[in-house]
């Protein structure tokens, strides 16, 4: 697994999907584009955008009009497999008619990254883009060197090509293959139209006796013929000729590389883009590796010791840096959701947390694992909820874009709207104006909560029930703003702003956003600080403040009051089932009757996505829904644009009860929708048994595939198990997350050293010796238990390594 945090500032890029097949432990790659800059060498009025590629288009920002120095503060967590090899981000100017223009890219390879601990952050000038070195795909090859008597060859089976890159306007190519050593060569025929063209040829070089000496390099280049002008380059394949004497027959898939152009720098001629990138990279190992690791962190809930008393979760806490902390506290919650624990986990750390305050007030105001823990773990369960109770209104603010200001400093009475025909606005009237608003929409906001008791998910509500539980067993009279302090309404318009908006709010929305956030923790803090602060010019809203916070106390009081049984909660569930995971407008293929153009054989429907269903409709209000469920999808792809001459279109391929495979496809509005609607469905399929191994990206059309222009069902390309786009609502892998703990606790191991050495001098008190079973860690102290787990992961990760190096000796990997 490749873990890689990305920052990116500067002209957002776009990313490509890698074609090669992804693994559950794929990479998780984290981009957050910030600030970019450009030079005056850009046209006059430039709209910039970026996007990221890794063999197919990952992600776009949004698009900056007339800026020559666009911000866009945008963060992405990206998925990549194990074997990618660089990231490219292309900076564009995006034209209203006609093809975008390219004004510069940036491509870092893997090394580059991974050599940076800490990650790369800098400003990198914009380089010119060349065609030759734009290459993606695969080629399978077979290679054998034949030898007797009257003649030496060297035997070239050209089988296939898959996911080349597209040189022709269709969106297709025309390729053939060339097959080069020292002055021999030979071609493949040319197949028209496709970038899966399967060829089948053999081509055979005869060699001279000297030339077996050489160490010269066998060459298959893959070209898109033009009738017209010079062919272009789609990627080539180098294999030393010595592989050929130790392996009578080499076949395989080999990743076609650029012709290794080295890049110009344009020196910031282009302009330049500020990124910020940090790679994981981390071995998973098979499940049975992880269960001891597993069973410690399992024992801390299910058996918790007095609240002195050391567990492998407090150990884990002292052993993690603050930087870290919410990365652990995540993958913690995640692990226990997967245990169908994470109430009991929560329990824990809330308790111990409740016991070592003195003071209510600073509860949960620390960074502490528990505190880290909760915000996490309503990331993960609730903000799916949120997302569903306050949609409505945020895009009420989008759509309205109404000016509203309250600061005196700030009011500019040339950009507000004529409030009456009287003459020129005041800014009185601008400030009265502006509290009518705040207060439509903050009572909305507030009904809109207090009125989502129901729709709160189970777990979240239980998990607040034993917290205010916990507060009440210390303190006198407890208070529910407790539960308010994870409940943080600016963070959560930050979220609404990047994972339910597709484009960034304007001046006017991101001010009254704001005022909202303000006036609405005032409402979390129970509007205790009301009148003691610098912005006294927020005064006008405190009686509605102090109005909603009786609502919310009422609100909190309903919200805990719930009947339960842990054993009973659905914990496990990261999407509860009654939650709408994505929903949107989409167009779908009209697949029944006569065959339409492919442009008009696509209708507006609007879809809704839950963990056990994919539905659509012609209406949100439509009463009529066709469904289709989530256990029959076996695979959710990419189309190829040839196919429909369409861009950004996906395929849902689901399988009935009889066995037969059944094709929806939809198309999305951009890239980024796309990505998203193609993660959202694999997040709630990946569990699913009947997932295809390989898929058609074409459409089949006159008796045969579009894409390799073949006749049979079977798939041209390997289909991708594991998510593009990742974040906080990503599923459960326990491999991936257990991970994740054993590198902290590695990072950490001489303090766990420390503590066992101390253990074993003297009689700590705190040292804990809990059931453990007799074959497993015998009387150990946690500590002992847990350097013991440490060294055992640790050379299971030695074996594994060992064993690829050895087998990267017998096979040749292509770089």
């Amino acid at each position: 697994m490749e873990r890689v945090h990305q920052l990116l500032q500067g002209a957002p890029g776009v990313s490509k999907e890698d074609a090669e097949s992804w693994e559950q432990n794929a990479p998780l790659q984290r981009c957050s584009p910030y600030e970019c800059t450009s030079t005056d060498n850009l046209i006059l009025q430039s709209q910039p955008y970026c996007t990221q590629t890794c063999e197919s288009s990952l992600f776009r920002t949004a698009t900056v009009w007339k800026n020559l120095n666009p911000f866009w503060g945008e963060e992405y967590t990206l998925h990549l497999p194990m074997g990618f090899h660089s990231l490219s981000f292309h900076v564009m100017d995006e034209d209203t008619i006609g093809h975008d223009d390219v004004i510069g890219k940036i491509t870092l390879s893997k090394e580059a990254i991974g050599s940076q601990s800490k990650g790369l952050d800098s400003w990198l000038n914009l380089t010119r883009v060349d065609p030759d070195d734009e290459v993606q795909g695969e080629i399978h090859l077979s290679l054998e060197l034949l030898k007797d008597t009257e003649k030496i060859s060297l035997r070239c089976q050209v089988i296939e090509a898959r996911d080349l890159a597209p040189r022709d306007i269709s969106g297709t190519s025309d390729p053939f293959a060339r097959v080069i050593f020292n002055n021999h060569s030979a071609e493949t025929s040319i197949i028209k139209k496709t970038r899966f063209p399967h060829w089948g040829e053999t081509l055979e070089l005869e060699l001279d006796p000297e030339e077996l000496s050489e160490e010269g390099t066998v060459t298959v280049e893959v070209w898109d013929w033009d009738m017209v002008g010079k062919n272009d380059f789609l990627g080539k394949v180098e294999i030393p000729f010595a592989c050929l004497h130790k392996t009578p027959l080499l076949e395989g898939w080999f990743r076609l590389l650029p012709l290794g152009n080295n890049e110009v720098d344009a020196g910031g001629k282009l302009g330049a883009l500020r990124l910020k990138v940090r790679l994981v990279e981390d071995r998973i190992l098979p499940s049975v590796y992880y269960q001891p690791l597993i069973d410690l962190l399992v024992e801390s809930v299910i058996s918790p010791t007095e609240v002195e008393d050391s567990s492998a979760l407090t150990m884990l806490e002292e052993v993690t840096t603050v930087e870290s902390r919410q990365d652990v506290a995540m993958t913690l919650v995640k692990i226990y959701l997967g245990q169908g624990l994470v109430v009991p986990f929560l329990d824990y750390l809330n308790t111990r947390e409740v016991n070592h305050t003195t003071d209510p007030n600073t509860l949960f105001r620390s960074n502490s694992l528990a505190s880290k823990a909760m915000e996490q773990f309503m990331k993960a369960v609730g903000m799916l909820y949120l997302h569903e109770v306050l949609k409505p209104i945020i895009n009420r603010i989008f759509d309205e874009k109404k000016y509203i200001e309250l600061d005196p400093c700030k009011i500019d009475l040339n950009r507000t709207r004529r409030i009456s025909f009287k003459g020129a606005v005041s800014e009185a009237e601008v400030r009265d104006s502006s509290v009518e608003m705040l207060q439509g929409y903050l009572t909305s906001i507030i009904e809109s909560i207090v009125g989502s008791v129901d729709q709160c998910p189970p777990v979240m509500r239980v998990a607040f029930k034993q917290l205010h539980k916990r507060v009440e067993e210390q303190f006198a009279e407890p208070e529910n703003e407790v539960i308010l302090r994870f409940i943080n309404f600016p963070v959560i318009f930050t979220l609404f702003l990047q994972d339910l908006r597709d484009q960034h709010a304007d001046t006017r929305t991101s001010r009254t956003l704001l005022l909202l956030a303000k006036a609405l923790q005032s409402v979390g803090n129970l509007g205790l600080q009301l009148g003691h602060g610098k912005e006294q010019w927020m005064a006008p809203l405190h009686p509605i403040i102090l109005r909603s916070v009786a609502s919310v106390k009422d609100f909190l009081d309903k919200l805990i009051d719930i009947d339960h049984d842990i054993g009973k909660v659905p914990q496990r569930a990261v999407f509860m089932p009654s939650v709408t995971v994505k929903e949107g407008y989409l167009h779908k293929h009209k697949a029944e009757g006569p065959q339409l153009l492919s442009r008009f054989a696509f209708k507006k429907r609007y879809f809704w996505l839950t963990s056990e269903t994919l539905s659509y409709a012609k209406t949100p209000d439509w009463q009529v829904r066709s469904s289709i469920p989530i256990q029959c999808v076996c695979a959710v792809e990419r189309v190829d644009e040839n196919a429909f001459q369409q861009q950004n279109v996906m395929q849902v391929i689901t399988q009935d009860n009889d066995g037969q495979l059944h094709t929806m496809y939809i198309q999305c509005k951009n890239v980024n929708e796309l990505n998203q609607w193609l993660s959202a469905i694999r997040k709630v399929s990946i569990y699913n048994e009947r997932m295809l191994p390989s898929f058609h990206p074409g459409a089949h059309r006159s008796g045969k595939w579009t894409c390799c222009l073949q006749a049979d069902r079977a798939g041209c390309s390997r289909t991708h198990s594991a998510v593009t786009l990742g974040d906080w609502s990503d599923p459960l892998d326990p491999d991936v997350e257990t991970q994740t703990i054993y590198k902290q606790l590695l990072q950490g191991r001489d303090k766990l050293r420390s503590v066992e050495e101390t253990s074993l001098s003297t009689s700590s008190a705190w040292v804990q010796f809990i059931y453990w079973p007799q074959e497993v860690y015998p009387g150990q102290s946690v500590a002992a238990r847990l350097l013991a787990v440490i060294e055992d992961l640790e050379q299971a990760h030695a074996t594994f390594q060992r064993r690829e190096k050895e087998d990267a000796t017998s096979v040749i990997l292509n770089p």
